[in-house]
């Protein structure tokens, strides 16, 4: 594991900016979840309004999101988050060279904020969103502008993403 300060002489060498981790909880009940990652993170949320939290954390250096809006509590998606144009055309070069089905979202309006955004779900079916803010929203969003639907672990998405077609069978416990 890297300290901090080799994560950024590592990245500082390579010429990179450090990008965020996404993280994305469904949860049942708002209020007892913040109390709960306000406590775990040592911070009160950047973002709070009655049905979405938001902490924009460095250490780690994360954007973990909560909202009601998922069908089933647990996790909704990942994501790698990027500080400028540059590094968004980086991060959708890598999705290229990773393989699968990517839905080029585009401008968008989801949780809160303004973004431009791509999805792609990886080997397990977990959906990974990049995305660059461009501003602040005074609204969720309605995830108007997809393509296709797109669902992280066959569930309804929490945050505005597209929604895929749930899988067919079941690697897991079916016959």
């Amino acid at each position: 594991m890297q300290t901090s300060a080799q994560a950024y002489q590592n990245s500082s060498v390579k010429g990179h900016t450090m990008k965020r981790l996404h993280v994305h909880v469904a949860v049942s009940d708002l209020s007892q979840s913040v109390g709960f990652y306000s406590a775990l993170f040592a911070a009160q949320p950047t973002v709070l309004k009655t049905d979405y939290a938001k902490w924009m954390l460095d250490d780690p250096r994360v954007n973990f999101a909560i909202s009601t809006r998922g069908r089933e509590p647990g996790l909704d998606h990942l994501g790698i988050q990027v500080e400028n144009q540059r590094e968004l055309h980086e991060v959708y070069g890598r999705l290229h060279q990773a393989g699968g089905n990517i839905i080029e979202q585009g401008e968008t309006t989801c949780c809160y904020a303004k973004s431009e955004k791509s999805w792609i779900d990886d080997p397990a079916g977990i959906a990974w969103e990049t995305f660059h803010t461009t501003g602040e929203s005074t609204v969720y969003g309605d995830g108007t502008g997809e393509n296709q639907a797109r669902i992280a672990h066959e569930k309804q998405s929490a945050c505005c993403a597209p929604q895929a077609a749930p899988a067919s069978s079941s690697a897991c416990c079916g016959s």
